[in-house]
């Protein structure tokens, strides 16, 4: 996807009332694909969205997720390999359920797992899933990973403002930037569409850091 004048300046017209920044004229090339630099508290650091890996780490890494998207699925064993080994990496994932009800109810339920401090239990195990998402499906993923959905779903609800937020200024987000579907990952200040296997994803966090060496 390369995004053109006239839609990134769309984009930053959406977002520029939310504190995001997005630079026009200054195009960088990310996955083999053109698109635009970012920056902004609202995207990377929104106080709401669920923070992994180390919080001070010296490269944020932003993805946008489905829980039955399969690139996601497929995606995220080399991830959380990289965050792990890394030990400076702050991983931010942002729901953006786009492939129905099933989608937004794992998301719905995995945020509420936030708030018990199960939420890397509850978002590993729903992206070790095979194929398409059933209620039952995900409840039973959840059980088996020891989050009782239950108890998640009561704490979704307890704070469902904070979550629907959370999602509605996702796909806000998505849609400014023009991204067409999942996983789509900012990294340090590039925005990448599609997935990112583990060499592709070194690449970028080397780029990030040596830019802000730079």
């Amino acid at each position: 996807m390369i995004l053109s004048r006239r839609s990134i300046l769309a984009g930053a017209a959406a977002l520029g009332a939310g504190g995001l920044a997005v630079t026009a004229l200054s195009l960088l090339r990310g996955g083999g694909q053109t698109q635009p630099e970012v920056a902004g508290e609202d995207v990377l650091h929104d106080t709401d969205g669920p923070v992994q890996g180390n919080p001070d780490g010296d490269v944020t890494i932003v993805e946008y997720f489905d829980y039955q998207c399969p690139y996601c699925k497929a995606n995220h064993p080399a991830l959380r390999d990289i965050v792990d080994r890394d030990g400076n990496l702050r991983l931010v994932m942002k729901d953006w359920p786009i492939f129905g009800a099933a989608s937004v109810k794992a998301s719905q339920l995995a945020l509420g797992a936030v708030e018990l401090g199960l939420y890397q239990a509850a978002h590993d195990a729903l992206m070790a899933t095979e194929g398409r998402l059933s209620n039952a499906l995900i409840e039973e993923t959840l059980d088996a990973a020891g989050v009782d959905p239950d108890a998640v779903a009561q704490a979704y609800q307890e704070n469902r403002a904070r979550w629907d937020g959370f999602m509605k200024r996702n796909a806000q987000q998505a849609a400014a930037f023009g991204l067409q579907g999942t996983p789509a990952f900012i990294v340090g200040t590039r925005i990448y569409a599609g997935a990112l296997d583990h060499r592709a994803l070194s690449v970028a966090i080397a780029q990030a850091r040596a830019a802000q060496s730079g």
